[in-house]
Parts: C-alpha cells; sequence; structure tokens
C-alpha cells in the first residue's frame, strides 16, 4: 500500500506566534463588535453580520496564517472557499465598513504589521467619535420622514387645517408623494424638527384633528 504523506514548515512561524497572532486577532475582533455596537447598535438596520465578527476575525488571520506559507496551498484554499455563498445581503453601509475593519485588522495581525493595526483602529474609533458628536449635535439640514394615513373624506375636511398645523410645527416640510388607496388618503413628507419639538404632544393633536375618524402616523429616521 502506498502511503502519500503532504507535510510542510514555515520556518518564520512557530506554535507560539500562532497562538499569540489568533489571541490578538480575536481581541481585535471584540474591539471591532464594540465599536459596531457602540456607534451604530441602537441605529443599524443591516442584517446582523456583527454576529460574525468574533469568529470572522480569529479565521481570517489563521487562515492568511497557514496560506502565506505555501502558493500551491493559498491555490487549493481559493479553490474551496470558491464554493462558498454568502446569500445574505448586505442591508446598511456600515456594516460594510466594519468588515473591512475587521478583514484589515485580521491581515495586518497575520503578517506581523502590529503598529499599522493600532494606528488603523486609533484612527478609525477617532473619526467616528467626531461623527457621532457632529450628528448629535449638527443637524446640516438632516431630513427626518413622516407618513400619515387618513380617510378620504376627513381628508378632504381637514386638509387646509393639517396643512397649517404642519407648517407651524415642522420646519422645511417637503411633500413628497401623495396617494388613495382603499378609500385613504396616505402623505409622505420630509421635514426637520425644531429644538423644541414634542413628539407626544404633535401625534394627539394629528389625532384630534382626524377625529372622527382614525390617522395612522409613522416616523422615519433622519436622512
Amino acid at each position: 500500500m502506498f502511503v502519500a504523506q503532504i507535510t510542510f514548515q514555515n520556518p518564520n512561524l512557530n506554535l507560539a506566534d500562532t497562538a499569540i497572532a489568533v489571541i490578538v486577532s480575536l481581541a481585535a475582533s471584540i474591539i471591532v463588535y464594540l465599536m459596531y455596537h457602540l456607534f451604530y447598535g441602537s441605529r443599524t438596520v443591516g442584517a446582523g453580520v456583527d454576529r460574525v465578527f468574533i469568529v470572522g476575525g480569529p479565521a481570517i488571520t489563521a487562515l492568511f496564517l497557514g496560506i502565506q506559507s505555501s502558493i500551491p496551498l493559498s491555490l487549493g484554499l481559493l479553490g474551496a472557499l470558491s464554493f462558498v455563498r454568502f446569500r445574505t445581503p448586505v442591508k446598511d453601509s456600515a456594516e460594510i465598513g466594519f468588515l473591512l475593519l475587521l478583514i484589515a485588522s485580521s491581515i495586518g495581525i497575520a503578517t506581523g504589521t502590529y503598529p499599522i493595526v493600532i494606528i488603523l483602529f486609533v484612527i478609525v474609533f477617532l473619526s467616528l467619535s467626531c461623527q457621532w458628536f457632529v450628528r448629535n449635535h449638527f443637524s446640516f439640514r438632516r431630513f427626518a420622514n413622516l407618513m400619515i394615513s387618513m380617510e378620504k373624506d376627513v381628508f378632504s375636511n381637514r386638509e387646509e387645517q393639517l396643512n397649517r398645523y404642519l407648517a407651524d410645527s415642522l420646519v422645511d416640510l417637503n411633500m413628497k408623494t401623495m396617494s388613495v388607496m382603499d378609500g385613504r388618503f396616505s402623505l409622505h413628507y420630509q421635514f426637520r424638527k425644531k429644538s423644541d419639538f414634542d413628539k407626544s404632544a404633535f401625534i394627539r393633536k394629528l389625532h384630534n384633528i382626524s377625529e372622527p375618524g382614525k390617522v395612522e402616523i409613522f416616523f422615519g429616521s433622519a436622512v
């Protein structure tokens, strides 16, 4: 019986270096995960790719530690990975940025360029902190969405009163679409809120305007 044994050994890589690289990659992945939830956890509408961060970082590092020792091995791994299909769509652009951060840090750790990884994390953290500060303290004309749905007869009788109240309560009000379906008017607005905007009082007033009919109100995130 013929037994073929294939061995490879990277003289620049030992067990201790491998363990350190994977552990550091795990720590970096945890930092990416925490940064994602710190800056985008309450706003994300994505597909939940953050769940793969903890496993993905060490896995990418181990993958590059393995393929950098052998070109044939790297080609074989690429061929094997070509059978994998990721069908979950990336719905939030923030997910792409954090995935790139995870991949870049994992590759940097695998190649031993730790200073680059540290500089990358510092710059990204400072940039996201500045973005968070600007987003929460300056509007820069960011618009929010408002959708109102009410019965056709009620809207016909209260249209003038409704438009007057919306104009007095909201800044830069702009009607985007208006449609009629099943006897109901659906109105889509974009606007900027006043500094003293009271959302609860605003909704109660809209309900009062639409009486005795029913009104459906939806607030969208700022864009």
